[in-house]
């Protein structure tokens, strides 16, 4: 069997035969069944109340954008802090317990393991968004709900859930402390958010225009709204590329120690 799919099904058993998954699941549902019937709760009322409601927006009548949206973005929030949890130990807790020592001694190059651990990291946010698709999937079978939009926009939390890993990932193979690894992870997720601030506070339209380009939430909004861009496509398997590339770098350099 090709070693990177060795590692993969080694660590997506360990991601998800692990009791701190679990306990994330448990508690991003708190967080849900608390959150969406509220929403539901409110976008039923503006129904009911639209006529009096003239200055609403109209795309506030649409359950997509009064409720789904609103959903997505809470799961973005946690992720943001989630994924680090679940990444911190990949490289981290290896070098902690000297086991990456006898990893970097085995017949499989940087590449493989890279790969191997982002994929599994990828298979266990996969999970967490699935989780979250549940609550549109049990409003289904109460409202008409537009399903290409829907699915467009999840595909797109998955993909910054897919940045916040590669990210992630990176981080835990600069250290074998996965406290620092976490932290590390958290300042990398936020910070990639503030960097489109600068299409607010730019006064030059070229500099407005670079920080728009380089924008997670730029080219996100396309994609919540149901639209497909390739260059939002482009944008986020960049990102992914990079620090992928990085953490193999970090992983290569380890050997010559």
């Amino acid at each position: 069997m090709n070693p990177t799919m060795v590692i993969f099904k080694k660590e997506l058993k360990g991601f998800y035969f692990n009791s701190t998954f679990w306990v994330i699941c448990f508690l991003m549902s708190l967080v849900f069944s608390w959150v969406y019937p509220i929403q539901l709760n409110l976008f039923s009322q503006l129904l009911m109340n639209y006529v009096m409601q003239q200055g609403v927006p109209q795309n506030q009548l649409n359950i997509h954008y009064g409720v789904f949206l609103r959903q997505l973005s809470y799961l973005n929030l946690l992720l943001i802090f989630v994924v680090p949890a679940l990444t911190m130990k990949l490289f981290a807790e290896e070098k902690k317990l000297r086991t990456f020592d006898l990893l970097l001694t085995s017949p499989v190059t940087s590449l493989q393991i890279v790969m191997g651990k982002y994929l599994a990291a990828l298979g266990a946010v996969g999970g967490l968004v699935m989780l979250a698709l549940l609550y549109p999937v049990a409003t289904s079978t109460l409202a008409t709900v537009n399903w290409g939009p829907l699915i467009v926009a999840f595909l797109g939390i998955f993909l910054v859930g897919a940045v916040y890993a590669a990210m992630n990932l990176f981080a835990s193979s600069l250290t074998e402390n996965s406290i620092v690894a976490y932290v590390a992870s958290v300042i990398f997720n936020v910070s990639i958010w503030f960097v489109g601030i600068g299409t607010e506070v730019m006064d030059s339209e070229a500099a407005r225009k670079v920080f728009e380009h380089v924008s997670l939430s730029s080219h996100l909004s396309s994609l919540v709204e149901g639209t497909v861009r390739s260059n939002a496509l482009v944008f986020f398997f960049s990102i992914i590329v990079l620090f992928c590339f990085l953490a193999e770098r970090v992983v290569e350099s380890s050997r010559w120690r």
